[in-house]
Order: C-alpha cells, then sequence, then structure tokens
C-alpha cells in the first residue's frame, strides 16, 4: 500500500511536464522554465531528491538482477541546460557498473560513412542497465534542422534531401523507438527547458569563475544567436515525437534543485511502471543453498557466531521489541 502511494505521488508530481501525445507544443506559451510546482523551497527539494536517489538505488539493484529491461535516458538542452549536473546527482547513488553515460559530438568520418541513427544504436545500453545519452539521437532533428548546412556532411544521397525531411525522420525516429520498447528497452526522454536569461547568467557565471572557464568557448555564445529557431525546433519535436510508449518531459531548468528532482521523478516513476523483481530460487538451487551455509556455518571460529548476519538481524529485532515494551 506505502509503494502505491508513493508511486501516485510520483506520477502526479511529473504530470505536468508531460507532452501528451498527439498535442501541439509551443515552449513559450506551454511550458515554464520557472515553474516548480508546489515545492516553495530549495530544503524540500533537496530532500525528495535524495528520497528520489534512494529509490533509484533500490530499483537499479532490481532491474540488474532480473536482467530482462533496460533504460534509455535521453537528456536534451540548449547550452548550460544543466545535462551534466542532472547525470551528476540524479545517478549519484546507483551502481556505476550499471549506468553508462555517452556523449554526442560533431560525428567522425567513421559514423558519417553509416546512418544518421547508427552511432546511437551502439551505444544503446544492455538489458538489465541504464543508458545515458547527453544529447542524443534528436541532434539530428535539432543542431541539424537550424544548421541545414550539416546535412551535406551527411553524405545523403538525393532522393533522401529531397521532400519532408524532418517529418521522415520524425517518422524513422518513432519506429525506431517503438522497436526499442517493443523488445523491452524503455525510453525516457527529458528535455530540460532554460530560459533565455537564465543562459545569460549561466554564461556569464562561466566566464567570471576561473574554475567554470573551461566550459565555455565562443562558440557557445555564437550558438545563442539562433535561440528563437531553437525554440521552433524543439516544439516541433515535442509535437511530433512525444509517443505513448516515448513520451517527452519537459522539465523546468532555471532551477538546477528542482530539474534534479523532476529527473529523478520521471525516471523513478519508469522504473517502477518496469517493477523489476529479484529472480526466485528453484527448490534445487535453495537445496545448495542450505548445504553452503552450514558448511560455512561449521567454520566459524571459536566465540563467534554461526551466521554473523542471522545474528546480528536478531539483535537488531530484539532491541526494537525492547523499545517497543
Amino acid at each position: 500500500m506505502a509503494g502505491d502511494k508513493r508511486a501516485e505521488r510520483i506520477a502526479e508530481f511529473i504530470r505536468p511536464l508531460r507532452v501528451e501525445p498527439g498535442s501541439k507544443v509551443r515552449l513559450s506559451r506551454d511550458f515554464d522554465p520557472a515553474y516548480r510546482g508546489d515545492v516553495l523551497r530549495k530544503k524540500d527539494g533537496r530532500e525528495l531528491l535524495a528520497a528520489g536517489v534512494t529509490l533509484l538505488a533500490d530499483y537499479q539493484r532490481r532491474l540488474a538482477a532480473q536482467n530482462t529491461y533496460g533504460v534509455l535516458v535521453c537528456l536534451q538542452a540548449l547550452d548550460a541546460g544543466g545535462k551534466d549536473g542532472t547525470i551528476r546527482h540524479v545517478m549519484s547513488g546507483v551502481n556505476p557498473q550499471g549506468v553508462r553515460v555517452s556523449g554526442f559530438k560533431v560525428p567522425s568520418s567513421e559514423e558519417l560513412d553509416h546512418d544518421y541513427l547508427w552511432r546511437y544504436a551502439r551505444r544503446l545500453p544492455a538489458r538489465g542497465d541504464i543508458g545515458i545519452f547527453n544529447r542524443s539521437h534528436y541532434e539530428e532533428v535539432l543542431v541539424v534542422r537550424v544548421h541545414p548546412e550539416h546535412l551535406d556532411h551527411q553524405r545523403l544521397p538525393a532522393s533522401a534531401r529531397r521532400g519532408h525531411v524532418w517529418a521522415r525522420r520524425f517518422r524513422e525516429i518513432n519506429d525506431w523507438e517503438h522497436y526499442l520498447t517493443d523488445n523491452g528497452f524503455k525510453i525516457v526522454k527529458l528535455f530540460l527547458n532554460l530560459s533565455k536569461e537564465e543562459q545569460r547568467a549561466r554564461f556569464l557565471r562561466r566566464i567570471d569563475r576561473p574554475d567554470r572557464n573551461w566550459k565555455f568557448s565562443a562558440a557557445d555564445a555564437r550558438e545563442r544567436r539562433f535561440w528563437d529557431d531553437y525554440q521552433r525546433a524543439f516544439s516541433k519535436v515535442l509535437s511530433a515525437t512525444s509517443t505513448e510508449w516515448a513520451p517527452w518531459y519537459v522539465i523546468p531548468a532555471d532551477r538546477k534543485w528542482f530539474a534534479r528532482t523532476c529527473a529523478a521523478a520521471v525516471l523513478a516513476h519508469t522504473l517502477i511502471d518496469i517493477d523489476p523483481q529479484y529472480p526466485t530460487v528453484s527448490d534445487e538451487r535453495r537445496d545448495d543453498l542450505l548445504v553452503a551455509r552450514a558448511e560455512l556455518e561449521n567454520e566459524a571460529p571459536e566465540g563467534a557466531p554461526a551466521d554473523p548476519y542471522a545474528a546480528a538481524a536478531e539483535k537488531k529485532r530484539q532491541k526494537k521489541k525492547k523499545k517497543k515494551h
């Protein structure tokens, strides 16, 4: 019952962030980068994030043990949107062996020799794992759309450049994601929605602080000139590719603490929906474990408990019982 209530609270918390499949999105009208729901204080947000990180750690262990589903997290944002910080904070409690982060920059010559989804398909997570794309296949309908000259580098035949290029790519991406989900790979799509003024302030902070200079380049400022083009491109992407099998969530990113809390909640919602379980042990396997346990208990040194773990658990149980009385 407690788990059901927790799942309901998380679902209610992220509902305003979800892009309803089939809806027509205009970012400036539909999503506020400064939105923070009913979470009024940063302290409350930190407590919620901590709870979310603990929840994720538990479900990630189950996901790995079950080894049936995989999870792909696609993070999209404009420069200074907070992708790196979101990954660092939200995934702080999980086992790094079960998580792989992939960043996608300018495609290499080898990557340009293949179809545009090839380099992303190569980095998909295995079953039991969580894969994070820091920028994703959506670059192919965002950056490439804002800068169509990039199509020249993709060595496409003339027929692939005629007609409705972007509508065709939206269909191909939707079909690819549908194929992945049909095969047990859940897709979590997060757009960190930053305001233009907050981006300006973060750029200045990177310039003013020597330990942040490495995170800023003149190219970032030049790309800012295309702000309106990117807003239109993101609106088109959200409208065309938020599907029932892989919906988009628009994360208000002006407050980093709230953005991280929202990202953790969406990922937790996905894992709760999967509800991975630890594998059950067969009777034969259970008999083997009991034999091994007896052997290990017989090896206990003099004065040591036969089973230290069971002894500690019993001590804890007795202590709780004593407190009640």
